[in-house]
């Protein structure tokens, strides 16, 4: 588990890669909104679903930072079998620079501290970014799932 501050150099930069709290809700929703993945506030990304992930800790969200200014994230979690690697998001101005490739390295990381051997993502059809870079890092397309969901009500 990222017990401190992460930090890795890229040319003349230094990024930082740190663990976020319910305090970074604001700037969480400002990594997504800025990357381009969908935002869901009446759902799952509303401050109080947050927060309850939060508090039982069932979800660890990282944040990478270039002199503490925030341009990338992404959430880990795990269903005590499988590790799930999502809403991985990096600023536009900041990305092919390994950014999203560290974050995934410390989300594995986070994974195998916990005893999970199986990494797993789901991307969705548009972004067809997030699929190269985790192509990539080894990940391979699982052909023959079908990904259903159930949800009380569509902004969820």
């Amino acid at each position: 588990m990222v017990k401190h501050k992460i930090t890795i150099s890229y040319l003349y930069n230094m990024i930082s890669i740190r663990k976020a709290s319910i305090n970074d809700y604001a700037t969480l929703i400002d990594l997504w909104t800025a990357s381009g993945l969908p935002y869901k506030p009446e759902g799952r990304d509303s401050r109080e679903a947050m927060e309850k992930e939060f508090q039982r800790g069932i979800s660890t969200y990282l944040i990478a930072e270039d002199q503490q200014k925030p341009i990338g994230t992404v959430l880990i979690t795990h269903d005590g079998r499988k590790g799930w690697i999502n809403r991985l998001a990096i600023i536009p101005g900041y990305r092919k620079r390994g950014i999203a490739r560290q974050l995934i390295t410390e989300a594995e990381k986070i994974l195998d501290e916990q005893g999970i051997g199986i990494y797993a993502c789901l991307i969705e059809g548009y972004n067809q970014t997030s699929l190269e870079v985790f192509q990539k890092l080894g990940y391979v397309d699982f052909e023959g799932i079908h990904y259903l969901t159930k949800r009380k009500f569509p902004g969820i």
